[in-house]
């Protein structure tokens, strides 16, 4: 019987994996180090079962135990080609205007020239969105590329930052700044930064900055030398769901909120999970929204006023739909 192991070619998984069929041989801890280093936050709760031989032969079949040691099943380490799927799926990246953020032109020709009579897997014209803000980041906008490629530059670095924005409240804004992580909203098309404000050489708070509205900014010639904490950010609420296994629906609910901070709970048998998923308060429409796109394979479970915002939300599309 024909099985689909991976939903996406040389994803995480597939990187995963052949990390692991590369080695001669390898034990448990092995491969969870090696699934701990490349997968998500919680890849650990599922892929292991996968890789592992397991007696009732749920598992992917690629390893098998010989003397104690896990063996790959292949005769020769994975090779990783490029197909024509991947080729047009790259020339549409190219097209993305998001792509100047994180490449050169010099750099973004020399692959439009590798893939020369390529056609592109989809463009702008293929997307209709209906539930985003109309007043998105100017990715066309040499200073705004600027900008962003020196945040991104020091969250990697942990470059200090000179920088002057216009807050939501439209109050001038300066001081030293700590990037520590880049975050992108669907919703509202904008790219934001997770940053420390530092004073006489101590975090003074802890905020978003979005980056449309950084008015000026440059490098402060100063390193910030201690570990880098993400639980020093509030995320002062947080929403309890209940996710199925149908349609690898953890796994997507895994990969959508790779970045936020998670509790999870997930019943080996059914393959359900609980999870607790904290957030800032100012993303609350955000989370909710994207929560909801899980259809019914996702329940939210609770607080009461949050469950409460997704059934209005609910009624009301079915409103929409049947009036």
């Amino acid at each position: 019987m024909k099985q689909t192991i991976f939903s996406e070619i040389y994803g995480a998984y597939f990187r995963i994996v052949s990390e692991v069929l590369s080695k001669q041989a390898a034990s448990e801890n092995v491969i969870n180090d090696i699934i701990i280093k490349n997968g998500f936050a919680d890849s650990v709760l599922f892929v292991p079962q996968k890789l592992l031989p397991q007696d009732d032969n749920s598992d992917w079949g690629l390893l098998r135990k010989k003397d104690g040691k896990l063996i790959s099943v292949l005769s020769h380490k994975p090779v990783q080609i490029m197909t024509a799927l991947q080729k047009m799926w790259l020339k549409a990246i190219l097209s993305d205007p998001r792509i100047r953020l994180f490449m050169t032109d010099e750099e973004i020709s020399k692959l439009d020239k590798k893939l020369d009579g390529v056609k592109p897997l989809f463009t702008d014209r293929h997307f209709h969105f209906t539930d985003r803000y109309g007043d998105g980041d100017d990715y066309s906008s040499e200073e705004y590329i600027q900008h962003f490629r020196m945040v991104l530059k020091a969250a990697k670095e942990r470059k200090i930052l000179d920088i002057q924005f216009t807050s939501g409240h439209g109050k001038l804004m300066r001081g030293c700044y700590l990037p520590v992580k880049i975050e992108y909203s669907p919703k509202n098309d904008k790219f934001r930064t997770y940053c420390f404000l530092l004073k006489n050489g101590e975090v003074k708070k802890s905020g978003i900055m979005n980056i449309g509205r950084i008015d000026f900014i440059s490098e402060t010639g100063q390193v910030w030398e201690n570990a880098v904490d993400m639980g020093d950010f509030p995320q002062k609420s947080h929403v309890d769901i209940k996710v199925t296994a149908e349609r690898n629906a953890v796994e997507r609910f895994m990969m959508e909120f790779a970045s936020f901070k998670k509790q999870t709970d997930r019943d080996l048998e059914t393959g359900e999970c609980k999870i607790r998923l904290w957030y800032d308060n100012q993303n609350e429409t955000e989370v909710l929204i994207r929560l909801l796109s899980f259809g019914p394979v996702l329940e939210i479970l609770g607080p009461d006023g949050f469950r409460k915002q997704a059934a209005e939300r609910v009624k009301k599309q079915y409103g929409l739909l049947h009036n």
